[in-house]
């Protein structure tokens, strides 16, 4: 039972620790709010460090940013209008919370940070009163207070069990290099097997949230360079590679869902395999050496792969097999080589790339 215990909590270790430090978060809000005496027994203080802790310290400090600009923005907006629009009646009240919250709204949909702006603004309209405080007094303790428990969830995210969001990041483009040796040569086995529309559709949009997920831990990762004392690599090509990747797949599986005509699809569906072939196990070695911190793979293989089939094609064109092909049906065999010839272009980003981590995560291991 014990080992049962102990391996189901190396499963969710993320989890329990992220559940240890929002709990601290909060207890420290809660243990500061009252030394320095704040109103409602500090439930915004609290509130915030609870709402802004995230897995990472970056996504911590990144959501704490992104509250305090909201909070201010709104709170000051607010303040403004209950100076200069009386509001002693509860018809003056709701036309001066609807003045605050419509203008509040339509920046929140065109600027995320701004969510909570009119959340910030009802509070300080509504709540001015009731403490003795006017509209800017209650601007500034409300600000104040956002500002206290965004300050406290990012030390305590680190400081108590800190996950950092370059390992979180270095961790899902692992995946994502694996999941994409997988679904590649799929993809390209359906030039010369034919692929169901229904199982591309799958893959295209299980590779569409993996990078999604990989975008977004990369702002965090991009936040938390801020504050992190140690040099990371810039998180920026690594990312537009993974995305070029992301592309190029999307390409291949549309062109795929046509199958090459068949004097096409038997003279090149060796050499065709032979590229998905080497084009996964470069993947799969990039993968590995992001995880072992070593040298990036050699592309020799993909591009000697690459370089035969394309005189495969070139040999089929001299040979005469595409003339009685009609242009849909040549089609799929120029959009096969638009994408490999942009896969390889990419292949080479992405080996430079992989160097680059491998050469800085050592030196900063050393």
């Amino acid at each position: 039972m014990w080992h049962r215990i102990r391996a189901l909590a190396r499963g969710y270790r993320p989890h329990w620790r992220f559940c240890v430090r929002m709990t601290v978060s909060g207890l420290a809000a809660f243990a500061i709010a009252k030394a320095l005496h704040t109103p409602l027994q500090g439930l915004w203080v609290i509130i915030t460090a609870i709402v802004v802790m995230q897995m990472s310290a970056g996504g911590s400090l990144r959501a704490t940013f992104e509250y305090i600009i909201g909070t201010v923005g709104g709170a000051v907006y607010a303040a403004i209008i209950g100076i200069l629009i009386p509001h002693n009646t509860p018809l003056s009240e709701a036309g001066i919370l609807a003045l605050a919250i419509a203008p509040l709204a339509f920046l929140a949909a065109f600027n995320p940070n701004f969510r909570v702006a009119p959340f910030s603004a009802v509070l300080v309209i509504l709540i001015a009163g009731q403490f003795g405080q006017g509209p800017i007094e209650s601007a500034i303790t409300r600000s104040s207070e956002v500002a206290l428990g965004g300050v406290i969830a990012v030390i305590v995210s680190l400081l108590v069990f800190p996950e950092r969001a370059h390992q979180m990041r270095l961790n899902a483009a692992i995946a994502l290099l694996q999941q994409l040796a997988r679904d590649l040569p799929r993809l390209l086995a359906g030039f010369t097997e034919g692929l169901d529309p229904a199982a591309n559709s799958r893959i295209q949009d299980d590779i569409g949230t993996a990078v999604a997920s990989f975008q977004q831990i990369t702002t965090e990762a991009q936040h938390e360079l801020l504050i992190t004392l140690a040099a990371r690599p810039d998180p920026g090509p690594l990312s537009r590679t993974m995305l070029r990747l992301r592309h190029d797949l999307v390409i291949i599986g549309r062109a795929a869902i046509k199958p090459l005509p068949e004097p096409l699809r038997t003279r090149l569906g060796t050499s065709l395999t032979h590229v998905a072939g080497t084009a996964s196990d470069f993947l799969k070695a990039c993968a590995a050496a992001l995880r072992e911190r070593s040298a990036a793979p050699p592309l020799d293989a993909f591009e000697a792969a690459l370089a035969a089939y394309t005189a495969e094609v070139e040999a089929a064109r001299r040979e005469g097999l595409t003339r009685p092909l009609s242009s849909n049906e040549v089609e799929p065999l120029f959009a096969l080589g638009f994408s490999l010839e942009q896969l390889s272009r990419n292949f080479i980003d992405l080996r430079r790339c992989v160097q680059d981590y491998a050469r800085r995560l050592r030196r900063n291991s050393t």
